[in-house]
């Protein structure tokens, strides 16, 4: 099996522009599986993604020579296994949908490598790159269809901001898949400085291996959290770390109306990423309530969920990591375990507030206030009631919000028309314009600022199932028309207009699974 473990630059016919590093590798076998992908027959370029290619070192023309070469097709849908690779799967555990699941695991993603780069390691994985140990009773594969929604969604949610894994690449192959019906397969690339989830230390904690727990709490501090490191419990501190960081990320999906849809304790990034592009959808007409997952009949991960589900999921990584600081000899067990339970309720407690800070950070933002005040929470309050019940767009209200005045009602036309019962609007936007006439706030200078942070442009639905449709007929143009778009999605861009219209009719007949 290749090392990866070089400190050369290595380099292979398409010339690759970094070296490599052990990463999770170094940690032993009790973490993961080495295999190489399984090949798949005929493959074919369906996109690349320059900015995130740029992560490994390639330019974007040095991307698109690199992307000619039959070897890097071959490397990137896992036909081939280059000199510099150390292809592994990884193991972990978790909860989905609230229940215990056991034993789960990479089932259709492979690490290709660990590249290191000037700015941290990037994990270059391979999903939907065959069977391996940790498939169950899946085929390790993913259709071409998932795999165009998580390639645009995870460079979407950069461009917007949202802390995520990335997407280099997608690769397909005419090779059949079933899911609800006969698919195509594909491969995406993706990247990440590591692609650790709480599932990773619930898999140990649930076999009480507690020295595979420990490493891998301190590989994760120390190339992740060193300031961890110094405190009096870097464990706790680790928790703590990863509590914040979550609460930060659910407060950034909530302001721009991105539902994850499966947000199993697997799914959940220790670095406080988005990862695992489902069944995500963002909200087109605003429902507090909305579930995009079809498979979730009980609406767990329904939109107003999010924040609740994510302080859940930290209580099942912060039970996992409770043995790292109980003293297994202390002399009153019982006594032992409340100070340790203690020390983990202490570490979460600051996901409310700092959940709440970053909220309301956002929402004043996009609102365009540039003071706190008071009565903010109720401003806030009575607006989602409103566009609750109007179902109003979510994104088009926002970009149109900028443009009304704080003085002149008459110009509201452009936002009150979203609202069937426009009275409800008028109220609401008197609220508002107080609270703008109270701070004195400039017409011009708040439409720039708002128009900096509400998105025009957002990975609906109904964009991504035209490029999928389009894509299933070896059209691939629209996938990248509509990365390039998503790239600037708060640019007016007058050529793209019509990726900001309302949804067609037929976008709501549309639905996503688990299978997505």
């Amino acid at each position: 099996m290749p090392n990866a473990a070089t400190d050369a630059l290595t380099r292979t016919p398409f010339d690759v522009p970094f070296g490599t590093s052990p990463g999770i590798a170094a940690l032993g076998e009790r973490f993961f599986t080495r295999l190489a992908p399984t090949p798949l027959p005929s493959p074919y370029v369906v996109s690349v993604a320059p900015a995130a290619a740029a992560l490994l070192g390639w330019t974007e023309a040095g991307l698109r020579d690199a992307a000619k070469d039959p070897a890097f097709i071959d490397t990137f849908i896992g036909n081939a296994v280059p000199d510099w690779a150390d292809p592994l799967a990884t193991v972990y555990s978790g909860h989905q949908f609230g229940v215990w699941a056991g034993q789960l695991g990479d089932g259709r993603a492979i690490r290709l490598a660990e590249a290191r780069m000037p700015d941290g390691p990037w994990e270059i994985q391979l999903k939907g790159a065959g069977l391996t140990p940790y498939s169950r009773m899946a085929d390790g594969r993913a259709v071409l269809r998932s795999s165009i929604r998580e390639y645009l969604c995870s460079e979407a949610m950069y461009s917007l901001g949202v802390p995520t894994t990335r997407a280099m690449s997608i690769i397909g192959s005419d090779a059949p898949v079933r899911r609800e019906s006969i698919e195509t397969s594909a491969v995406v690339t993706r990247l990440a400085p590591s692609f650790i989830r709480f599932g990773h230390f619930e898999h140990f904690a649930a076999r009480e291996d507690h020295a595979s727990l420990r490493a891998l709490a301190d590989f994760v501090i120390d190339n992740f959290y060193p300031a961890c490191r110094d405190a009096a419990n870097p464990y706790q501190a680790l928790l703590r770390e990863v509590s914040l960081l979550t609460a930060d990320l659910v407060a950034h999906w909530q302001a721009i109306g991105f539902c994850h849809g499966v947000m199993n304790t697997d799914n959940m990034s220790i670095l406080g990423l988005t990862i695992d592009y489902g069944p995500f959808g963002f909200l087109d007409a605003f429902d507090g309530n909305h579930i995009c997952n079809h498979s979730d009949q009980q609406g767990r991960y329904a939109y107003s969920q999010q924040p609740q589900i994510a302080f859940w999921n930290l209580h099942c990584l912060a039970q996992a990591l409770l043995p790292l600081w109980r003293d297994a000899e202390a002399t009153d067990p019982e006594a032992e375990k409340e100070a340790a339970v203690a020390a983990a309720r202490e570490a979460l407690d600051p996901f409310r507030d700092r959940y709440a800070a970053a909220f309301f950070r956002h929402y004043r933002a996009k609102l365009g206030l540039r003071s706190e005040h008071d009565q903010d929470e109720a401003l806030m309050t009575n607006l989602f009631r409103v566009l609750h019940a109007n179902r109003v767009d979510y994104t088009i209200f926002w970009r149109s919000l900028g443009r009304i005045s704080s003085h002149d009602a008459s110009q509201d036309a452009p936002v009150r028309d979203l609202f069937l019962d426009r009275a409800a609007w008028d109220a609401w936007a008197a609220e508002y314009r107080a609270r703008l006439q109270a701070e004195q706030s400039d017409d011009a200078a708040r439409a720039a600022a708002m128009l900096a942070v509400n998105p025009k442009y957002v990975l609906r639905n109904h964009l991504a199932e035209t490029a999928i449709r389009a894509a299933r007929e070896k059209d691939f143009s629209e996938v990248d028309r509509l990365l390039a778009v998503l790239s600037k999605p708060f640019d007016e861009q007058p050529e793209a207009e019509h990726y900001a219209a309302l949804p067609p009719d037929w976008a709501s007949g549309l639905e996503v699974s688990c299978s997505s």
